[in-house]
C-alpha cells in the first residue's frame, strides 16, 4: 500500500509561483503514471499534469506553457511548478500514482494540498 504525501500548497497572489511536491512511502520502480489532479471549489477533479514512466508529459491545456511536472527517481518524490499562477488555478491539488499490480491497474491518491490564488 502506497502513500501519496503532498506538501507545497498555500495562498499566493496571482502571477506568483509555487511548487508541489508529492512524496512516495516507497521506492517506485514502475508506473503508468504519475501526477497531478486538482479540484477546484465546487467543481470536479480534473488532470493537470501527468508523467509517463518513458518520461513523456501531458498537461491539461489550461497549464500548459505555466506548470512543469517533473520527478526525481531516487527520492521517489515527484514535482509541480506552478508559474503564472491564475486565481483559476484555486484548488485541492492531489498527487496521483497510477501501477500495475498483480496484472491489474491499482491507482493512488494523496491526501491534497490546497493553493488558493488572489487577484
Amino acid at each position: 500500500q502506497v502513500q501519496l504525501v503532498e506538501s507545497g500548497g498555500g495562498l499566493v497572489q496571482s502571477g506568483q509561483s509555487l511548487r508541489l511536491s508529492c512524496a512516495a512511502s516507497e521506492t517506485i520502480t514502475s508506473f503508468v503514471g504519475m501526477g497531478w489532479y486538482r479540484q477546484p471549489p465546487g467543481k470536479q477533479r480534473e488532470v493537470v499534469a501527468m508523467l509517463a514512466d518513458n518520461g513523456n508529459t501531458n498537461y491539461d491545456n489550461s497549464v500548459k506553457g505555466r506548470f512543469t511536472i517533473s520527478r526525481d527517481a531516487a527520492k521517489g518524490t515527484v514535482y509541480l511548478q506552478m508559474n503564472k499562477l491564475k486565481p483559476e488555478d484555486t484548488a485541492v491539488y492531489f498527487c496521483v500514482l497510477v501501477r500495475t499490480e498483480r496484472f491489474s491497474l491499482r491507482t493512488y491518491w494523496g491526501q491534497g494540498t490546497q493553493v488558493t490564488v488572489s487577484s
